[in-house]
């Protein structure tokens, strides 16, 4: 069977999130991701079951549990968590990192003219990143462009109401940081891009 759903919804004009609300300084919040969500099993499947031969009940240390039941993960969802912020401090965006990678998902979000900066430093990916980039003898860029290393949704807001966006996400359970920020795009050649090495 192929299941599909969707939903339509209405909002107020003047209360529609897009590009135009985003400004320089504001800042990039990162919300962790649960796993793989459901994007890059073909990369990921090729990888631990091709390459490296892997099956689905072998435990893995890193894990804690097998390699099935990680790849079961349930994806999070934040839209409850993304109303929240928006009932509770001023948000001028958000981006929800599909297939394609974080910076490709948050370009799509960045008007022309600005440009997002997000540190990898400010997070460590989760082991089953590491796992698909290790067994797979697969680049970290190349990771980057299909998997979400541990970063499922961005919030963007003003400098100002970082600590009240932090706060409403810990409430609810929810582990996020500051990642980044709004800069100019001057020489940048896409919207958005990670710097640095991850956090270990």
């Amino acid at each position: 069977f192929d299941v599909a759903g969707a939903g339509t919804g209405v909002v107020e004009a003047d209360r529609l999130l897009g590009p135009d609300r985003i400004r320089k300084g504001d800042a990039v919040i990162a919300m962790a991701s649960s796993g793989l969500h459901s994007n890059g099993y073909s990369l990921v499947r090729h990888v631990v079951f091709d390459r490296a031969g892997w099956s689905l009940d072998r435990e893995v240390e890193e894990f804690g549990r097998t390699l099935g039941e990680e790849l079961l993960e349930p994806t999070r969802i934040y839209s409850l968590d993304c109303l929240a912020l928006t009932r509770t401090t001023e948000v001028h965006g958000f981006s929800h990192v599909t297939g394609g990678g974080l910076a490709n998902n948050l370009a799509r979000v960045i008007p022309d003219g600005l440009h997002a900066t997000v540190d990898r430093s400010t997070w460590t990916p989760g082991a089953v990143f590491d796992l698909v980039g290790k067994a797979g003898r697969v680049e970290r860029l190349e990771l980057e462009k299909t998997l979400n290393m541990g970063v499922g949704m961005i919030a963007i807001v003003p400098a100002d109401s970082v600590d009240a966006a932090l706060t409403t996400l810990a409430d609810r359970g929810v582990d996020s940081w500051v990642a980044g920020e709004i800069t100019d795009r001057g020489e940048h050649t896409t919207g958005a891009e990670l710097t640095g090495d991850y956090a270990r």
